[in-house]
């Protein structure tokens, strides 16, 4: 049964608690990193008893999952009725706002420390980015299928050079990647709107015409 399931018969006031937990648990990772996150910290910064946690997450792992799986949930934004390239601007800025100010940013470096340390978080964090990435390799797939998007675009390497930018502002750099940069971005990575159809790939062009190619 997924959890979306199991929650739906939960007593209002157990899944406030929950939710509680959960924001405390991401809060503590984002304050505190992963080594000295414990359960003993989050339920002093969630205000309850440590036996409620375990009641609910058998350990510090399982819970931060849960956190990270839940927010996400409530934060990703309804994309499914756009065109493909509309879709990928809202997905590219909705990580670029994630990743500019929210809790979820504050925690990335500790999850990537934890995942070095512990293997079930490892795990983790690798299926959580995969299933996050593909969401927008699809989006990308399908764009380049109905013509949305210049057929010489490969979906994965244009997620990931849609994505790579947002991140690497984020850990390498002292001041975020601007979520209104989002369709300069876009345009950049996977050439302008349809109107304006590309013959031969954006970088090529600008290579050329700069006398590097």
């Amino acid at each position: 049964m997924s959890r979306t399931q199991g929650e739906a018969t939960v007593d209002p006031r157990v899944e406030r608690s929950r939710l509680v937990i959960r924001r405390a648990a991401l809060e503590e990772l984002g304050a505190v990193g992963y080594g000295a996150f414990t359960i003993e910290s989050v339920a002093a910064r969630a205000g309850v008893a440590k036996s409620t946690i375990y009641r609910h997450w058998p350990d510090k792992v399982d819970l931060i999952a849960d956190a990270f799986e839940t927010f996400h949930e409530q934060m990703v934004p309804d994309i499914t009725p756009l065109p493909p390239r509309e879709r990928i601007e809202l997905l590219t800025r909705h990580v670029a706002e994630v990743f500019a100010d929210s809790t979820f940013s504050i925690c990335i470096p500790a999850l990537i420390e934890g995942a070095e340390r512990d293997p079930r978080l490892r795990e983790f964090h690798h299926r959580y980015s995969a299933t996050r990435s593909q969401s927008l390799i699809d989006v990308i797939s399908e764009g380049v299928a109905v013509g949305d998007i210049p057929g010489y675009i490969d979906p994965e390497l244009g997620a990931l050079a849609l994505l790579g930018p947002i991140i690497y502002r984020r850990l390498m750099s002292g001041r975020p990647f601007e979520p209104e940069l989002t369709p300069a971005l876009v345009e950049t990575v996977l050439g302008p709107p349809r109107e304006h159809p590309l013959s031969e790939p954006l970088l090529y062009k600008r290579s050329r015409s700069r006398g590097l190619a």
